[in-house]
């Protein structure tokens, strides 16, 4: 997508459904009624939700917590809100016990109808395949950011085995999962708990940045920021990778404006990323015009290369 197909103002239908969640009850419906269509789908594509929520919630969790969690963090104020019907977001445990089992949900209708369990796997295997095509040579150094639960790092391993990889997040919850599923799997990986902003990890210390789905949940600024953190952390040569939704697809275009309606009431920088012109930020950043590639009718990938 270019610079001329970006929207800078949401449009008209975006800001009816804006006044429409501005009205507390509503938007609590709205959240409600989109958690309880994501469970649904779930348990009909047969991921059970709420058994899966139940074996993890037996588990000594606080101990786990006490491995990753950065106990001096100062969260962004972004962060620090209402997300995915969550009202203290992603900083619980109800939230990484779940996010499996919501990806499964929410992207069971991107490649089949009626939906299928297999449609979050196949998004992530395109997406990497690309990751493939276009960086040739392999990365020895690789930060996942928004890294969620492993989801995302654990296939990144896959592809590039020899690979240092550190995941990041701001959610410690979802940290400690990352961690306990990555023990069960003897994977090595290390978790950091901090902001995609500012990693304190090292300048020139990375060759691939990647992040999988975390941008639709940023407003603009964080997101001009990590576009110039990921910049100083890579070395020459080095590439950053992104997937998320597509604004200009079809799907987003036609979509119903009840179904917009409970997908805004539970991403609120939705319109900010809509509005933000990838291309134009990551070039002012430091990095070549980017490669953008279709991943699904609803998604694409990002790929841009340090500037020589």
């Amino acid at each position: 997508m270019t610079a001329t197909t970006i929207k800078t103002k949401p449009g008209l239908a975006s800001h009816l459904i804006n006044g429409l969640l501005a009205i507390k009850p509503l938007a609590e419906f709205a959240k409600t009624k989109a958690r309880n269509m994501m469970i649904k789908r779930a348990e009909t594509i047969g991921v059970p939700w709420r058994e899966n929520v139940q074996k993890l919630r037996n588990h000594d969790w606080e101990s786990e917590l006490v491995r990753v969690e950065n106990p001096n963090l100062i969260y962004p104020e972004y962060y620090v809100c209402s997300f995915h019907a969550y009202e203290k977001g992603n900083l619980n445990w109800d939230a990484a016990w779940e996010v499996e089992s919501a990806a499964y949900s929410v992207h069971s209708t991107i490649f089949s109808k009626p939906p299928q369990k297999d449609g979050d796997t196949i998004l992530r295997k395109n997406y990497h395949q690309i990751l493939q095509e276009e960086i040739l040579s392999t990365p020895q150094d690789i930060l996942d950011l928004g890294c969620s639960v492993g989801m995302s790092t654990f296939p990144l391993k896959a592809i590039y085995p020899q690979a240092n990889l550190t995941g990041l997040d701001l959610s410690p919850y979802y940290l400690a999962v990352a961690n306990y599923n990555s023990q069960r799997q003897n994977l090595k990986i290390n978790w950091l708990h901090a902001a995609a902003e500012k990693t304190g990890l090292e300048d020139s210390s990375l060759d691939l940045v990647s992040s999988f789905l975390m941008f639709h949940e940023l407003p603009q600024l964080a997101a001009k920021n990590i576009f110039a953190e990921a910049r100083r952390l890579l070395r020459p040569n080095g590439y950053f990778a992104m997937m998320d939704m597509n604004p200009a697809s079809e799907a987003f275009k036609k979509m119903p404006a009840y179904v917009l309606t409970l997908l805004k009431s539970t991403e609120p920088y939705l319109d900010q990323y809509f509005t933000l012109d990838i291309e134009k930020e990551l070039m002012a950043a430091g990095f070549e015009k980017p490669k953008i590639k279709m991943v699904s009718p609803r998604h694409r990938a990002i790929i841009a290369k340090v500037k020589s």
